[in-house]
């Protein structure tokens, strides 16, 4: 194939390695030298991610989560442009700026669906096991093609700008990647029949609502737990949904996989471990307050909870 998953891992971890420079090169950072060690660590999990052995990339994920804990990531020095000149630019620019965002989107939706069988002198465009992800990849590639032609920057000033955005978020970045595995490394122990005799002995389980409350609200929880609902999904799912609301009271896998997934992304949105949606908007916007996102989110998110148990309940027996 012309396009695989392992060529956007290559340049995401380009991108990260050079970050990983940039910050050992900043003097003005304290700790410029854990703070590289932690991004260059992280660039080689997508470098050489296919090559490690998975004792060494274990080793690797504890080393970068020591250097955190030790409080090792932090931020450096930055050269910003002052207000007036970003103003003047966005004026210049005007509703262009909205370009580069839109047409993420816009290529991953046509990768998907127009592009996934197309073939270039008998070889596969893209990765067809991957596409949705790979049309992604392609898609911020494009985009950032475009951010370049129209604000006249260098390439080298994107990668600075990454590296501010960062420096920001800091060691929060890695958690959505981190997290889904912590998801499949807990099914494969077995928590899910813990969660299962947990919940065998606090509910009453053949009670239809209560297993249902129990599986969507607890998909929720785990979600605000462990930052991402693809990691709580396979074990609230292996643990209640299919145990007892698929094989005890019959219910529909689909519908139970659908509004299931759509209860953990409730949590999500009160949840600062899921630093991609909640953290990475407020230093974009730069708020004051890093949880001023998931503080407004919340009420909606425990309405669409409430909304889900109903949906569950009525739809999927």
């Amino acid at each position: 194939m012309l396009v695989s998953l392992s060529h956007i891992y290559d340049i995401l971890g380009i991108l990260v390695a050079v970050v990983a420079v940039l910050s050992l090169r900043d003097t003005a950072n304290p700790k410029r030298f854990l703070t590289g060690a932690f991004w260059g660590l992280y660039a080689i999990t997508f470098l050489l991610g296919n090559m490690i052995d998975p004792l060494t990339m274990g080793l690797i994920a504890i080393a970068m989560a020591v250097i955190a804990g030790c409080g090792g990531v932090c931020g450096g020095k930055h050269t910003e442009a002052t207000v007036a000149d970003r103003t003047a630019k966005a004026k210049k620019l005007g509703s262009w700026l909205f370009l580069p965002a839109l047409l993420i989107p816009i290529i991953t939706v046509i990768g998907t669906l127009g592009l996934k069988d197309v073939t270039i002198g008998g070889v596969q465009l893209l990765d067809k096991a991957n596409v949705t992800l790979v049309s992604l990849g392609v898609a911020c590639v494009l985009a950032w093609v475009a951010a370049m032609a129209l604000t006249k920057d260098k390439p080298l000033q994107s990668v600075k700008e990454s590296r501010r955005l960062f420096d920001a978020i800091g060691w929060a970045t890695v958690l959505p990647q981190m997290l889904a595995t912590l998801g499949a490394v807990f099914a494969a122990a077995g928590v899910g029949q813990v969660i299962s005799d947990l919940v065998s002995a606090a509910i009453p389980v053949d009670n239809r609502f209560l297993v249902v409350f129990a599986y969507t609200v607890g998909m929720a929880l785990f979600t605000m737990i462990m930052g991402n609902a693809f990691a709580a999904f396979p074990v609230m799912t292996a643990g209640v949904g299919l145990p007892l609301i698929v094989n005890m009271h019959g219910g529909d896998p689909a519908i139970l996989a659908a509004i299931g997934m759509f209860s953990g992304y409730c949590g999500t949105l009160m949840t600062p471990m899921a630093a991609n949606f909640n953290i990475v908007p407020a230093a974009l916007l730069d708020l004051p307050d890093k949880n001023g996102v998931i503080k407004v989110q919340i009420p909606t998110a425990l309405l669409l909870l409430g909304a889900n148990v109903l949906l569950m309940y009525f739809l999927v027996f």
